[in-house]
């Protein structure tokens, strides 16, 4: 039990374990504001979504099913991906769209590509998504534990993924379903289980 405290401890910052007056946009409002600038993806992702593109190619409009055009050209450093490197999804520029561009996997009807292709094979629907969109609305911190902005910048922030709540509500339950997926069950029960231990001794 210790050394799943442990990894919580380095993988989660403690500021998840608080609670805020936000909850999660819904996508029929939202129309997927926040895939305006696309996202940066690490290089074994691309090859892992290019190898599937057969799979997802037919879930994106059929002007934009070349997977050549999928990516922009070059590369960027990241210490936090995996393979060290990123590549930027391309953007659209769509006058239909939240800011007027969006992410070339982000579909007319909101709903991303990826995601769509990973339900339609009958896989995890984040299966090709990349780590930082599973991730967005949260973030990494300087030591790569998963955290979340403050309250005041999620809600001020245009697009945001979250919108006020009319209470308070712990941010690890706001997060469930990504929590679930980063930490996996066992690291998910264990974040629960510390939640409570500090909530009984505030």
């Amino acid at each position: 039990m210790e050394n799943i405290k442990n990894s919580l401890d380095e993988r989660v910052n403690p500021r998840m374990f608080d609670s805020a007056p936000i909850q999660r946009c819904t996508l029929s409002e939202c129309k997927g504001s926040c895939c305006i600038f696309g996202v940066w993806v690490d290089l074994h992702e691309v090859e892992d979504i290019l190898k599937n593109s057969a799979l997802i190619a037919p879930h994106l409009a059929e002007d934009l099913r070349d997977p050549a055009t999928w990516f922009a050209g070059f590369e960027d450093d990241d210490e936090r991906a995996p393979s060290g490197k990123v590549v930027h999804t391309a953007v659209e520029t769509r006058p239909d769209h939240y800011g007027g561009t969006a992410c070339i996997f982000c579909r007319s009807d909101a709903k991303c590509a990826l995601q769509v292709a990973g339900v339609a094979n009958r896989m995890h629907p984040w299966r090709f998504k990349p780590f930082y969109c599973i991730l967005h609305p949260l973030d990494l911190d300087e030591q790569g534990r998963i955290t979340v902005d403050s309250t005041e910048d999620l809600l001020e922030e245009q697009g945001s993924c979250l919108v006020p709540s009319d209470q308070p509500v712990p941010l690890i339950e706001t997060f469930a379903n990504e929590l679930q997926y980063l930490l996996g069950a066992k690291g998910y029960s264990a974040l629960e289980n510390e939640a409570q231990v500090r909530r009984s001794t505030q």
